[in-house]
């Protein structure tokens, strides 16, 4: 099986030549491993599915449950308190001669720094769909962001147990919403009483659980002569139609047989292993996690249908048989101190073993531990494909490659250019992005939408608050952490009000100490309404040293470039004569004063500098030269016209149909602009809104109070518009505490 889907190969990180592996001692990976993610909007029942795996497999001897507070992957208080997951968490089980490692995802917008991160580490994906709802809007996010990362996928209609689960509308939302190609290998049936039993495709089989074991064991029987069993064959064909479209080795079988019926459920299960790994559809199951029903098909689908770690990440190849080892999370336990979550790429990593950073700095592994969320069983070794715990490592941060010397490091990026000087142009561009994300020092961290003030309860507990944000921060890339130097105050910047709520919480509830959080700010930003100029000449003595720099910018709109030089005839001659080094400084300068602006302090977007000529006396320092370039641009944004630009959320409200009314007269009030009002079964409808994130703070408690507790919404950034000049002005009072 795994070796046709080695000869068809994965997409993207499947793309690199085999001249690589030629002249690259290959280490080999266990096949048993399947290394995956959880994701989905949140409430779908990622955790519960989680606990119901751990529960089978034979880690746990309880079945946890989110509203107990007493789940495995849900361990921090505010999780267990809230009922939702916040920080990503990895569990290690056995199932059926396999070991999967599972990291279990926040659903919350707020956290989706935290999926990003976890969709490194992982081989493929279990996107879980609400059976009630379908594809909901932080569905769409996360299956986004699988599709950067060219994940296979299987989808688990939950809850279909209810009443009201719909699982043909689910099939359909994830063909419309998602654009992708959903194959059912599983239909629902339910009795009077509401007892749900599943009909397995591939083998014509009844599946039905036993709830008197909490669903240990279940019952596979053989369908007698029916309309169901006939049913059921035309979805068979169905699917192998399907399939013989996709897989040469399938096709082969069906035109020589002439026939549907004589194809065996081994066949269709290689095929199906292979479309999936190529992204070409997506294996759709159902159950029930709360009522214990479909997960151990849920299991075995893992098992044969996502890829072992051998199918993917060749690009890794280049390291040969040395370490590689990619971070994507670091949590801080207080008997063991910082652990860092990390994916063995390639090669073993060992207790007491030395490893460096691409940012080049040395770290020894003290103790390797196999996670079980907060728990964690000590081990002397793992190899290529796992997930693993290590212990001892300062200075390492989230998205960091390890690998096992410098020169390691080197000779991999030598390999690699050289297989991509190998490769076919068509590839080149794609294969150099990816190229350049391996080698990557920083994640790509979101913009925060709001920020916020933080404050010790004294002073002496100023240097235990720095401590616990610099950890937090580590833990935590999307938490922005600063000094404004004109307040004087520690600024906090966040992905939104329950994630500032969250570091509050974890700072009283883990570090002790009562912080104050300052009202929340919206982060607006800012932009020039029309071309600026000016010039500023600075001389200065320093030191016994002549400090004399004489400076000319212009401020414009709609230039490709951040920092351009002004190539007239006039300015040129001058500009020419400026060193590289100079014009870097010059650069570095002109680009930090964009970073606030004069109004609220936001950053200036939308606006480009241009230099037209420099004179630098001798002997003036680099650093006095940046001083007045960023003066420079501040002097011509405090002189020139700007406008602010306001965040704008985009919402899913849904609620029953008596309340809408009442729901949006309240959005009027709120400038909400109001996209669309869809159906959603017999008594909900589903309203699509824009509006400005500074009128909905607390908008979700004024939800609950319009509906009387009926409505629901989800909320996510949907980028930036201008305002107008009243606006503009309310919005200057509340950024100076007037309002």
């Amino acid at each position: 099986m795994l070796k046709y889907a080695w000869q068809n190969g994965l997409q993207q990180r499947n793309r690199w030549p085999r001249q690589l592996s030629v002249h690259i001692p290959q280490r080999r990976y266990s096949s048993k491993i399947r290394n995956i993610g959880i994701l989905a909007h949140i409430d779908a029942g990622k955790t519960t599915t989680t606990e119901r795996m751990l529960f089978y497999a034979g880690k746990t001897r309880a079945l946890g449950e989110v509203h107990r507070g007493n789940t495995v992957t849900d361990y921090l208080t505010q999780e267990r308190e809230r009922g939702i997951t916040i920080c990503s968490s990895a569990v290690t089980f056995p199932w059926n001669g396999h070991r999967i490692n599972l990291l279990d995802t926040p659903g919350h917008i707020d956290f989706t720094m935290e999926v990003e991160q976890s969709l490194y580490a992982v081989d493929g994906v279990v996107v879980v769909l609400d059976g009630t709802a379908g594809v909901e809007a932080q569905t769409v996010t996360v299956w986004t962001q699988a599709d950067k990362h060219k994940l296979p996928r299987l989808i688990f209609v939950n809850k279909m147990d209810r009443p009201d689960a719909d699982f043909e509308k689910c099939v359909n939302d994830l063909k419309a919403k998602l654009e992708t190609q959903p194959v059912c290998l599983q239909y629902p049936v339910k009795s009077g009483d509401g007892v749900l039993t599943i009909n397995d495709v591939i083998y014509l089989e009844r599946l039905s659980w036993q709830q008197k074991d909490l669903g240990r064991s279940y019952k596979r029987t053989k369908l007698e002569p029916s309309d169901d069993l006939r049913e059921l064959q035309e979805r068979r064909n169905e699917l192998i139609d399907t399939l013989s479209g996709l897989d040469d080795e399938l096709a082969d079988v069906v035109i020589s047989t002439e026939s549907f019926a004589n194809v065996d459920a081994a066949l269709i299960e290689r095929a199906l292993r292979r479309a999936t790994s190529q992204q070409k559809v997506v294996p759709v199951l159902l159950g029930s996690a709360y009522k214990n029903v479909g997960i151990q098909r849920l299991m075995d689908a893992v098992n044969n249908y996502l890829p072992a770690p051998e199918e993917r990440n060749q690009i890794y190849d280049c390291f040969g048989t040395e370490v590689a080892a990619k971070v994507f999370k670091i949590v801080h336990d207080k008997q063991r101190g910082p652990l860092t979550l990390m994916r063995i790429l390639r090669g073993e990593i060992k207790r007491g073993m030395r490893l460096i950073s691409a940012r080049g700095q040395a770290e020894v592994v003290s103790k390797l531990y196999e996670p079980l969320a907060d728990e964690y069983r000590e081990v002397s070794s793992l190899q290529a494909g796992d997930v693993v715990l290590c212990a001892g490592l300062k200075s390492t941060v989230t998205g960091d490659l390890l690998t096992s010397s410098q020169s390691a490091l080197k000779n991999a990026q030598k390999r690699l250019k050289q297989s991509l000087g190998t490769s076919s142009k068509a590839k080149e561009d794609e294969d150099s992005d990816e190229s350049e994300e391996l080698f990557a020092l920083d994640p790509p961290i979101p913009d925060a939408v709001y920020f916020c003030s933080i404050e010790p309860p004294n002073i002496s507990s100023q240097t235990a608050m720095e401590q616990a944000l610099r950890q937090l921060q580590r833990e935590d890339p999307s938490l922005r952490v600063s000094y404004d130097t004109v307040t004087g105050q520690t600024v906090l910047g966040g992905m939104g009000e329950l994630h500032m709520d969250i570091i509050k919480s974890r700072i009283l509830s883990e570090y002790k100490i009562d912080v104050d959080l300052g009202p929340l700010q919206i982060a607006y930003k800012e932009t020039i309404e029309s071309h600026t100029m000016t010039t500023l000449s600075v001389e200065k003595e320093i030191a016994g040293s002549k400090q004399n720099v004489s400076i000319t910018l212009e401020l414009v709109k709609d230039q490709s470039d951040l920092f351009s030089l002004d190539k007239s005839p006039e300015n040129m001659p001058n500009l020419n004569t400026l060193r590289p080094r100079i014009l870097q400084v010059l650069r570095k300068g002109s680009i930090s004063a964009l970073e606030r602006g004069p109004r609220v302090g936001g950053q200036v977007v939308e606006t480009q500098i241009r230099l037209h000529n420099a004179t630098i006396g001798r002997g003036t320092a680099d650093s006095f030269v940046m001083a007045t370039a960023a003066q420079c641009v501040q002097k011509l944004l405090s002189t020139s016209t700007t406008r602010l630009l306001e965040p704008i959320m985009a919402l899913q409200i849904v609620a029953p149909s008596e309340r809408i009314s009442g729901i949006m007269a309240d959005l009027s009030r709120r400038r909400a602009l109001i996209k669309d009002v869809l159906p959603k079964g017999d008594r909900n409808k589903i309203i699509l809104v824009n509006a400005p994130l500074a009128e909905l703070s607390g908008y979700s408690s004024a939800l609950r109070t319009i509906s009387s507790g009926t409505a629901s919404m989800t909320m996510q950034p949907y980028g930036f518009s201008s305002m107008n000049s009243v606006d503009e002005s309310l919005a200057e009072r509340r950024a100076q505490g007037l309002e």
